[in-house]
């Protein structure tokens, strides 16, 4: 159980963190271009990013890339599911003008529900969250130069 109580924090504060940008999007009315959402990508390549790097201060013997990747990609799924539930909650209870909004903004035509939509919002997450863990693994993985294995 230790070793998933430091991701899933870090799941956890990483969704917080994309809840209160999606917030302050929603405040200054930019929540529907989809253009801001590649700040989505980058919070979330920080928040696996840290837990990553905790994981491997904490245990630095028993430290692998298998170990770091499960860090990462746990965050990372955390944080999507908190988000998206967040997402569904927010386009149908809290503003029900979102979607409608936010298809009109993308011009697409395209003839989609709330379901649709969040599914959409998961699969970029979690598409996100292993692009991510992969990337930060190639920081804090243990190199083959003998140098730099210290």
């Amino acid at each position: 159980m230790k070793n998933l109580s430091l991701p899933i924090r870090f799941g956890l504060v990483t969704s917080a963190v994309l809840i209160a940008y999606f917030l302050v999007l929603a405040l200054v009315d930019k929540h529907t271009n989809p253009a801001f959402s590649l700040v989505n990508a980058i919070i979330t390549g920080f928040g696996i990013y840290e837990a990553v790097r905790l994981s491997k201060l904490e245990n630095l013997d028993n430290f692998s890339y298998g170990e770091g990747f499960k860090t990462g990609v746990i965050t990372g799924f955390v944080a999507t599911i908190v988000f998206s539930v967040f997402f569904l909650f927010y386009a149908t209870e809290v503003n029900s003008e979102f979607l409608p909004e936010l298809l009109q903004k993308i011009k697409g035509g395209f003839n989609a529900d709330i379901g649709m939509v969040t599914f959409v919002v998961a699969v970029m997450g979690f598409a996100t969250t292993v692009v991510s863990s992969l990337t930060v693994m190639q920081l804090f993985k243990k190199s083959g130069n003998l140098a730099q294995n210290k």
